[in-house]
């Protein structure tokens, strides 16, 4: 494997744009994600996601702009591979000879037992797999050859909640590799477990981008104080980020964006029997972008 210098970006995309007759399912995208990191690309529906990701796969073709994978164009330099009807086993075996990397049996059996997918479903026909037999079967077929690059589109649907465990702990293990990991997801709890950073693409083009510990930062917390005894007014002189829910004799309700200091300085001198902070909610900060996306 050709080792990268560090700042190659894992995924380049410049000016990236493709259009179906008038409508422009991705417009002059700008994306880069770093060696290394999990990161997560999301969007309603039609937003661009799937198309983006053909792409780099060079399952598409763009009509203007460029897609970069470890350092090789994605369309220049591309490599297309194919699915026929043959057993599990049979479609690992021909999906390995065509990696660079050797598969390591010991590896494959790993994931294989992680993703409880025993030998007798890899001796099955293909036809005969249910959906969740054939999502098990494709990340045991992108993780067998240990990339240094994983892209995934929604890869937990149609698995239950125990495998999708199985496949968050792989995901840590491969970051914990070096190795990089582009996936999409409608799934935003576990974008929020796994991803160091995310983008959110709507209507084609890119809305937001930005780091976990950012979004969460955008976020409402949720405050309630509770009091021993009767206080007389609510809090005064709070921040333009403070919302005021609910003021009782013996409890605040309130929505806090920032910092908690102008509350402590509030409640100075006060009965305060007890202090509920709930954090922020990653989904709190995007379902106002699918929102205006829905719009």
């Amino acid at each position: 494997m050709t080792i990268l210098p560090e700042t190659t970006p894992a995924i380049s995309i410049r000016k990236l744009t493709k259009r179906y007759g008038s409508l422009a399912a991705v417009k002059d995208l700008d994306l880069e994600v770093r060696q290394g990191e999990i990161f997560g690309f999301l969007g309603l529906n039609g937003a661009g996601k799937t198309t983006t990701i053909r792409t780099l796969l060079d399952l598409l073709r763009p009509d203007q702009g460029s897609a970069c994978v470890l350092g090789r164009d994605c369309q220049r330099q591309g490599e297309a591979g194919f699915y026929g009807d043959m057993t599990g086993h049979e479609m690992l075996q021909l999906l390995g000879r065509l990696q660079r990397r050797p598969i390591l049996r010991e590896y494959r059996s790993e994931i294989q037992e992680r993703l409880n997918l025993p030998d007798a479903d890899l001796c099955r026909r293909l036809r005969e797999y249910s959906s969740g037999m054939k999502r098990k079967l494709c990340l045991l077929q992108a993780f067998q050859a240990d990339p240094p690059l994983l892209i995934l589109d929604e890869p937990t649907e149609g698995l239950d909640p125990l495998m999708q465990e199985s496949f968050y702990e792989l995901l840590l293990d491969v970051r914990r590799k070096g190795r990089t990991v582009f996936m999409s997801s409608h799934v935003l709890s576990e974008v929020e477990r796994v991803c160091e950073r995310i983008a959110l693409i709507r209507k084609g083009e890119l809305a937001l981008l930005a780091s976990v510990e950012q979004l969460h930062r955008m976020a409402q917390r949720s405050v309630r104080v509770t009091f021993l005894a009767d206080v007389p007014s609510g809090p005064r002189e709070l921040p333009a980020q403070y919302e005021i829910l609910e003021i009782l004799p013996r409890s605040w309700s309130l929505k806090v964006r920032g910092s908690l200091g102008p509350l402590m300085t509030a409640l100075a001198g006060l009965p305060v029997a007890d202090l509920d902070v709930a954090e922020a909610r990653l989904e709190e900060v995007l379902m106002r972008y699918y929102r205006e996306d829905s719009a």
